[in-house]
């Protein structure tokens, strides 16, 4: 088993000073902005999926599955691009993945079935799954070691953001010019990113770090730490992934919202998630600092999140709404108190590494459940889709906890 490594490290950045004031704080602020664009980017085709479905011609099924070729593409880059930023660095890096991610969202406007579909998806998985390793790695460059967690929640809370706005942005957008034209918005969106980016990505803001790994580092499935980082992630943490991409379609289907009145609704999970970062985050560090197995933390969190699987006994939309949030408040909670733990077990100079594998088994779990989920729709045998993702949670944290018994009181300074 490898050994758990303490975070705590002094107030540079591999010899370079961190910037002063305001000035750290920029690039975690830019970050926000990405992970914003990137969930603005993969939630226009679900937030636009009942039209787009009805004029395809697509099943949900064939929704299922396409949504299944971005989590595949996802689960394979997210640990592919930390090892990258961990190597090339965050300015180069995020650049290229946004303008990779930016084409490959403009080019949904010219799909017209389930194959062109599943290759923009597919690509545009590739590309953003740079976010939330860089994200991370922007956290621990700019930041001293007790402003970090603060930081992380800050660069991953635009993502939360973005799916909020995007039901209010995109569905008058799609119900006025057509869905091809919100995808093409995406496009302008993302070349505005990448100029922000290029002028903050550079001292007084990000410090230039003077020495970079002379090889990249990838993930070893081999150590007892990786898989106690995915089980205490990808399962637990899974219920924002259908809530932002395929629940959309039992609000229209099961319970007869219009797609005019989903923009009304579909805010409040997004916001719900984004809460539970930083509330859950606070309550990690206030609860369970120092401590590298908060089992107690991670059961009270397993309970929570069986709620969600109760979301199909009501009729009425607003209590749907607030338990499909109360889900996505949870799935928030446990990726903070995760990656609080996996930042024990990895160290500094791994940071987009490990974020990325956290990410990447989120993604797998994901590109599994889709399709299914896709299924049990079509046959509306809603109770099973939701109890699947309810009992997720428990299963991963069982499995995390019998994986990182020994690693109780094994810290290395």
């Amino acid at each position: 088993m490898s050994p758990t490594i303490d975070v705590k490290v002094p107030a540079t950045t591999a010899g370079a000073p961190l910037g002063l004031g305001w000035r750290m704080w920029v690039p975690c602020v830019g970050m926000a902005l990405c992970s914003w664009l990137s969930f603005v980017d993969r939630q226009v085709l679900a937030v636009l999926s009942p039209t787009i479905l009805r004029e395809t011609g697509l099943s949900a099924q064939d929704y299922g599955n396409v949504v299944f070729f971005f989590f595949i593409a996802y689960t394979l880059a997210n640990p592919l691009w930390g090892s990258l930023l961990d190597f090339v660095g965050l300015r180069i890096g995020m650049l290229v993945a946004v303008g990779l991610w930016s084409a490959a969202s403009m080019s949904h406007a010219w799909m017209t079935g389930f194959v062109g579909f599943a290759f923009a998806r597919g690509l545009l998985g590739l590309g953003e799954g740079a976010t939330f390793p860089g994200g991370l790695r922007t956290a621990v460059e700019s930041l001293p070691s007790n402003r970090r967690a603060r930081g992380i929640a800050t660069s991953f809370s635009g993502g939360t953001i973005g799916a909020i706005v995007t039901p209010l942005i995109v569905v008058p957008i799609g119900l006025r010019y057509g869905w091809r034209t919100a995808f093409l918005l995406t496009g302008v969106l993302g070349l505005l990113w990448i100029i922000i980016w290029a002028i903050i990505a550079r001292p007084p803001y990000l410090p230039k770090v003077e020495h970079r790994p002379k090889k990249m580092s990838w993930p070893n499935p081999l150590e007892r730490r990786f898989w106690a980082l995915v089980f205490s992630y990808s399962l637990p943490a899974i219920a924002p992934g259908p809530i932002l991409t395929i629940i959309p379609l039992y609000l229209s289907r099961g319970l007869g919202v219009s797609q005019a009145n989903l923009a009304g609704i579909l805010w409040m999970p997004p916001l719900a998630w984004g809460l539970g970062y930083f509330l859950w985050g606070w309550a990690a560090d206030r609860f369970a600092a120092d401590n590298p197995r908060p089992i107690g933390m991670f059961l009270l969190l397993a309970v929570f999140a069986l709620a969600f699987g109760a979301t199909t006994w009501t009729t009425s939309v607003m209590l749907a709404i607030l338990l499909i949030s109360w889900g996505a408040f949870i799935g928030g909670g446990f990726q903070m108190v995760a990656l609080k733990v996996g930042s024990y077990a990895y160290p500094r100079e791994q940071a987009a590494m490990m974020s990325g594998i956290a990410s990447g088994s989120w993604s797998l779990v994901n590109a599994v459940l889709s399709p299914n989920i896709g299924r049990l729709f079509d046959q509306q045998r809603w109770a099973e889709a939701f109890w699947l993702i309810a009992l997720c949670p428990l299963a991963g944290v069982l499995v995390w906890a019998w994986l990182s018994r020994r690693q109780a009181g094994q810290r290395i300074a």
